[in-house]
């Protein structure tokens, strides 16, 4: 690898530049993931950092999280018999019921993505 030089003010420079980086929006899931990684896995932090692949990472890792809870949440639906009929008879049983299931499937993901 060759490096040039740049002289300002009698000093000569290197002219580094970073490589071309992603610019991915990074949600929640990606979020947590990072804040994780931060404080609990330092070294991958700093090589993503380093190689400039960390946002791409993120955005891999909420990608991955969402399509899981897409999978799950009709999943634990269909095995606890939440169905539009349950919807239509009792209203405040079936969103009390699918917010237990989407709690439940955060759990999964959190502990089987996020929190890796």
């Amino acid at each position: 690898m060759k490096i040039t030089y740049r002289e300002e003010n009698g000093r000569f420079y290197p002219n580094l530049a970073l490589p071309e980086q992603s610019n991915y929006n990074i949600g929640k899931y990606g979020l947590l993931h990072l804040d994780f990684i931060k404080e609990h896995r330092k070294g991958r932090y700093t090589t993503l950092i380093s190689e400039c692949r960390l946002n791409e990472y993120l955005h891999k890792i909420d990608i991955e999280a969402n399509e899981m809870l897409e999978t799950i949440i009709p999943r634990l639906a269909t095995k606890r018999g939440i169905d539009e009929n349950l919807k239509a008879r009792d209203m405040l049983r079936w969103v009390a019921e699918m917010n237990n299931i989407k709690a439940s499937a955060e759990e999964i993901v959190l502990r089987e993505v996020v929190l890796v």
